[in-house]
């Protein structure tokens, strides 16, 4: 190989190295057998939601894993390989990705990373059925708001029960 062919290669596995360790979560996903309609589709949803997906050669993925320092990918490198980077959000593109997967068949996670650790497909799936975070949010919100509103039905029932005797 040429000194240029192998500068560019290295080139790409930083930027990939760099995107790896940016990443809040990235998930790995075999393409093989979507349409080119499907594949639009899903590209269109996950940039939507502000997550990069593209297709890595499984070398260049390989290095990049290794020098972001992510053990134990190497066995989802085969094949047909996309991956998923969001620096962002955690679970959205595990979710878009798991939801798109349900229509299209074709699609499937190999695996990925969430906050730096590199997690198995069964995780990925169990991270895709959380709520998102507006959900988690409002859920919080909720569990917070139940003593106070409480108190204001306890004080609510004193005041009416003292109106009672009164009249």
């Amino acid at each position: 190989m040429s000194e240029a062919i192998i500068a560019k290669k290295a080139q790409e596995v930083e930027v990939v190295t760099e995107k790896f360790k940016e990443a809040a979560s990235v998930v790995i996903v075999d393409y093989r057998g979507l349409t080119v309609d499907e594949v639009t589709r899903l590209r269109k949803q996950l940039r939507d939601a502000g997550i990069e997906i593209k297709v890595i050669k499984n070398s260049i993925l390989s290095r990049a894993a290794k020098a972001a320092g992510l053990e134990g990918l190497d066995e989802v490198f085969t094949g047909p390989t996309a991956v998923a980077f969001s620096n962002e959000d955690v679970v959205a593109p595990a979710k878009i990705i798991d939801t798109f997967a349900q229509e299209a068949k074709a699609l499937e996670i190999k695996g990925g990373v969430i906050e730096g650790k590199v997690s198995s497909v069964e995780e990925m799936i169990s991270l895709a059925k959380l709520p998102s975070r507006e959900g988690l949010l409002s859920m919080l919100l909720s569990v917070l708001q139940a003593p106070v509103r409480n108190v204001a039905y306890a004080v609510n029932a004193v005041i009416e029960s003292k109106d009672e005797e009164v009249a």
